[in-house]
């Protein structure tokens, strides 16, 4: 007899066809030497994203100014007229600070709404950020769009609006100056927002809508972008998230719909260092103006009135397409998969195709598959964790050695698979086996499509793993070729989300991806259930996956390009005359080391201090040291006086020397009223009291060393227990201080403060003579009128 080698083929199609998944989700030819300039050019980008990045660009640094000059320029270039915006906003994060917008202004034929083009300008603070991906990159491809759009003569009917927004990465205080200010506000329709969350990989399109997503997922579909990657699992997942694009400000005060593009691969670099110019991806930039051209071009002469919609819609990419279905499709899907399940499964019995006692032992090794996998990466990661203790250095969650964890655990449950079936597996039963998935899957559908209803394309590899058992009952035979065809789907739809979860979400999502893994496997049983030898294709697959755990261990450590992140800030307490080096970092290096010693203290004195991070960050540890003598700012209470049971106070704090930060914090039962800082009251602010969590109060990013003021009141019998950090982010480079620069290994930790000389002192007017404070019932004018001008 003729020895068949079709599994080998079918096992080398697989691969192939997820290699085809991932290779078409993005561009890859982004040779473009001598690009005419009616087209996009990922070169012409670069070039500006290189210009932007020479250095951080953070808000109120040097050459954040000079990026917000050059951005103009680049503009008036391009024959636009550009306007600024500025102004102070304090936005939901509770920071304050003065932003700098640029605009400008394409004229349509007959415009019904303008169309936005959106991306920020600013880099993250605290952390060295070149900012490239993060968000030169956005600007860089509206950029050179615009240009390619103006070189075509392209019509548009809409008027076409472009913000180049700041103060994104401190709280979103650009886009929200433009959308409760600013009087173009009312005239934009639609907005399309570039943004990054890593330095590679697709660009995800994620949609913001207050309404329902069917009409603007319609109009996307018919601007048919060239490479789309987005599904409304994403879309429902996000929605359930607390948002924070300039976009969310939008859809949220100006209730303004529109789409957000963000690549997350390379995780690890976002908001870092390494978020330079050599780390951006070019085919990850050449994808962001896959997007941008063809939408442009159709939004721009679209109607933008009619976006708003009471649906939803299902929809998910294929390899060069797009697929969408109302969201009222789900339960009828899985009514229709349920009964065709009970009837093909009634017909095989009745024929004997199938049988009771098999389909019931299919359950066994499908459930072993998906318990033991998931069991195992979910402990495997505590372990590693515990033997590279180094990788809780990266906040991220996604460690540089990430995608050799992701494809060692894809391919230990693969082994697992393979023995669990081996062990179950009686010859000519995989159809048998194929009944408990299908079954477990359509439970899986019910589940989501009630509270996820977003992923009810989850139903179409069930189908065709219906068509399957269908063939199978019909004929009494299989078909390897048909079934390989029909498997397609789910790797299609499926297998994404196996290197997705742990990139956007971090490495501790690995064990949703192994449960993935033995979830497909297990559907796909007329596939890999004739695989012979499944003994030695479980072998097989421990043998890979030993390989890409060699490969992690060697990827371990740090080296330039691949830095250990590391922090130091200098804390003086103006009241005591002390100070203290204190740091985020659990795993002290010998830089760190040099000033909190071999046996740091913990940091429970700053407890009360811990500020805002992405990732709840606290103070590890700190270490006396050498009082400095810094000049502490100059605290004024203009204002100081009580009206019936309230306290009304002006205090404006002023600094001494060039700093960059202020941390306000208070007594969490002091309540303040009617807040208001350098003049503005809090975004969301509703009535009179000034809602917040904990001690903080507020943060104000400071601009040209302007002064911080704040009016508000309190109980007149309350203690004014309110304390602040002012902090400079110059710890490496001032002259008061000898720290030396890092090694090429390591770089400065993000989302925290960090490399910063801080003053912590409590915000009290210190009276020279006794004042006695009228206690007045009504408010005479003379007292409105009058300023306490009393200086710490």
């Amino acid at each position: 007899m003729k020895k068949s080698y079709n599994y080998l083929i079918s096992a080398l199609l697989v691969a192939g066809i997820i290699y085809g998944i991932f290779f078409a989700m993005m561009p890859q030819n982004v040779a473009e030497e001598n690009a005419p300039l009616t087209e996009f050019s990922t070169k012409r980008a670069l070039q500006k994203v290189s210009a932007m990045t020479k250095e951080p660009h953070f808000v109120g640094s040097d050459n954040h100014k000079s990026v917000a000059s050059n951005l103009e320029k680049e503009l008036q270039k391009m024959g636009l007229e550009t306007s600024t915006q500025e102004g102070f906003t304090l936005t939901e994060w509770g920071n304050l600070s003065k932003s700098k917008n640029i605009l400008a202004r394409i004229k349509g034929s007959n415009s019904s709404k303008a169309l936005m083009l959106l991306s920020h300008y600013d880099s993250a603070p605290h952390s060295s950020s070149l900012g490239a991906s993060d968000d030169a990159s956005g600007i860089a491809t509206i950029l050179e769009t615009v240009r390619t759009f103006l070189a075509k003569k392209s019509a548009n009917k809409n008027d076409i609006i472009i913000l180049f927004s700041d103060g994104e990465e401190l709280g979103l205080n650009g886009a929200a100056l433009f959308v409760t200010e600013h009087a173009w506000a009312k005239e934009v329709g639609l907005v399309l927002n570039l943004e990054a969350r890593g330095t590679a990989g697709p660009s995800y399109m994620l949609m913001e809508t207050n309404k329902g997503n069917s009409k603007m997922i319609q109009e996307f579909s018919k601007a048919n972008p060239g490479f789309p990657v987005s599904n409304s699992l994403m879309y429902s997942i996000y929605k359930m998230l607390p948002n924070d694009t300039d976009l969310t400000v939008f859809r949220e005060e100006g209730k303004i719909p529109g789409f957000n593009f963000a690549f997350i691969d390379d995780h690890f670099n976002y908001h870092t260092q390494q978020d330079d110019y050599g780390h951006l991806s070019q085919k990850t930039l050449k994808h962001q103006g896959t997007y941008l051209v063809p939408l442009l071009n159709y939004f721009a002469n679209a109607d933008l009135k009619s976006l708003d919609s009471v649906d939803d819609n299902v929809y998910f990419n294929v390899p060069f397409g797009f697929i969408n279905y109302p969201f009222s499709w789900n339960f009828l899907l899985i009514l229709v998969a349920g009964i065709l399940f009970i009837f093909f499964v009634f017909i095989g019995i009745g024929k004997r195709t199938l049988s009771l006692q098999e389909i019931g032992r299919g359950f066994v090794p499908m459930f072993l598959s998906i318990v033991i996998s998931g069991g195992v990466a979910f402990l495997g990661w505590k372990v590693l964790n515990v033997f590279y203790p180094q990788y809780k250095d990266i906040l991220h969650g996604f460690t540089y050695n990430g995608h050799s964890y992701i494809a060692f655990f894809v391919f230990i449950s693969l082994a697992l698979c393979f023995a669990f079936y081996k062990k179950f597996y009686f010859e000519h039963q995989a159809m048998n086996y194929v009944v408990a998935p299908i079954f477990l899957w359509i439970l899986i559908n019910i589940g989501l499509a009630m509270y996820l209803p977003g992923a009810g394309f989850f139903i179409i590899p069930v189908f065709c793993s219906l068509i399957m058992l269908a063939y199978y009952v019909i004929t009494q035979k299989t078909n390897w070729v048909l079934n390989l065809i029909l498997a397609i789907p789910a790797f299609v739809i499926l297998v994404p989300f196996i290197v997705m979860f742990p990139i956007g979400l971090g490495l501790k999502m690995l064990a949703g991806s192994a449960v993935l893994v033995a979830l497909v496997f297990s559907l796909l049983m007329p596939v890999f259930g004739y695989y012979p030898k499944k003994g030695n294709w479980a072998l097989a697959m421990v043998l890979i996956a030993i390989g890409f755990f060699i490969k992690a261990h060697l990827g371990s450590g740090y080296e330039e390009g691949k830095a250990k992140q590391n922090s130091l800030i200098y804390v003086f307490d103006n009241d005591t005359q002390k100070a203290l080096w204190v740091t985020y970092d659990q795993n002290l290096d010998d830089w760190t080391k040099n000033y909190l010693g071999q046996n740091p203290g913990d940091a429970k004195q700053l407890e009360n201090y811990n500020l805002f991070s992405k990732y709840n960050s606290k103070f590890a540890y700190s270490a006396p040291a050498e009082a400095k003598d810094l000049e502490g700012p100059t605290i004024r209470f203009t204002k100081d006086s009580v009206i019936g049971n309230q306290r009304y106070l002006t205090i404006k704090i002023t600094p001494n020397r060039k700093v960059n930060r202020y941390d306000i914090f208070a007594h969490e039962n002091l309540t303040f009223h009617n807040l208001r800082t350098n003049g503005v009251k809090h975004i969301n602010q509703k009535g009179s009291a000034f809602k917040r969590n904990g001690r903080k109060l507020l943060s104000y990013y400071v601009t040209d060393n302007e002064p911080l003021e704040m009016q508000f009141s309190v109980d007149s019998k309350a203690v004014l227990d309110m304390e602040l950090m002012e902090a400079s982010f110059d710890l490496l480079s001032n002259k008061m201080f000898s720290i030396p620069k890092r090694e090429n290994w390591m770089m400065p930790t993000p989302f925290v403060l960090n490399d910063a000389v801080v003053i912590k002192q409590k915000i009290k007017a210190n009276y020279r003579e006794e004042i006695v404070l009228p206690v007045l019932d009504t408010i005479p004018q003379p007292i409105l009128n009058t300023e306490l001008n009393v200086q710490n």
